[in-house]
């Protein structure tokens, strides 16, 4: 086990069905000083005293009284996080074999790692929305961080917060979120990891994605509209992002 204290960040909304079997995949890894910090979003069903009856001192839960969403209950976990790298979960998802040794390995190297996942279902990749070819990431996108840019911008890199690690100097960088940000936090964690150099990438599969019909990010195409507005918000992040870096500069 690394000498790395690690947080998990879980952010909860009525995961009840699934929650049990992914907090199981992650205690299995955890060494006893780790922590999970999950934020619950006003969950309206069983998802807390689920998470509660497991009865391991390492998981701690946060209520929120009122449903802010789930960026918001992500920025939190992550603001409340103690550990010296910080791992990303959703509730309904299962850690691969191996997932914390490698990504925090990783974080030696980089402050913010992302690495791949499979269809829980399938056991096969996601498929990129624009070419339709597996949505994979590589090594080799280490320090390309213009065409990742690209990649973000047209909405073509898969990187998923449920597949991410962060150093806890790199919190700094992507705390708090914008105030604009209503999704896609992980994209806002890529975006400004890759505009500071900061993001490695990991070809390790380190998730097994569930896919159901309450997940909180749709696998279904978007609407022109909404595409428009997505590529818009992307564009605002880098601006965002580009800012914060030069601020990081002037200060070291």
């Amino acid at each position: 086990m690394s000498a790395s204290r690690v947080s998990v960040c879980m952010a909860t909304y009525n995961g009840s069905r699934y929650v049990v079997a992914q907090l199981s995949s992650i205690l299995a890894q955890l060494g006893p000083d780790d922590e999970i910090v999950v934020v619950d979003d006003a969950s309206a069903d069983a998802t807390v005293d689920e998470i509660e009856a497991i009865g391991d001192p390492r998981i701690v839960v946060h209520r929120t009284q009122a449903n802010r969403g789930y960026v918001r209950s992500f920025e939190r976990a992550i603001g409340l996080a103690t550990g010296d790298v910080v791992l990303l979960s959703d509730q309904d998802d299962l850690w691969t074999d191996g997932r914390l040794e490698s990504l925090v390995a990783a974080t030696d190297a980089h402050a913010v790692v992302a690495s791949n996942l499979l269809l829980l279902d399938s056991g096969q990749p996601l498929r990129s929305p624009l070419t339709g070819r597996p949505w994979l990431l590589s090594r080799s996108d280490d320090g390309r961080r213009v065409r990742n840019e690209l990649r973000i911008l047209a909405g073509d890199a898969p990187y998923f917060g449920c597949a991410m690690a962060l150093r806890r100097d790199a919190l700094a960088l992507v705390l708090p979120f914008p105030p604009y940000l209503r999704e896609s936090h992980d994209l806002w964690i890529a975006t400004a990891a890759n505009t500071a150099g900061l993001l490695g990438h990991v070809e390790k599969v380190s998730v097994l994605r569930r896919v159901h019909d309450a997940n909180a990010s749709s696998s279904r195409p978007r609407g022109v509209g909404a595409a428009l507005r997505s590529r818009l918000l992307l564009i605002r992040l880098w601006r965002e992002a580009r800012r914060r870096t030069a601020q990081r500069r002037r200060r070291a």
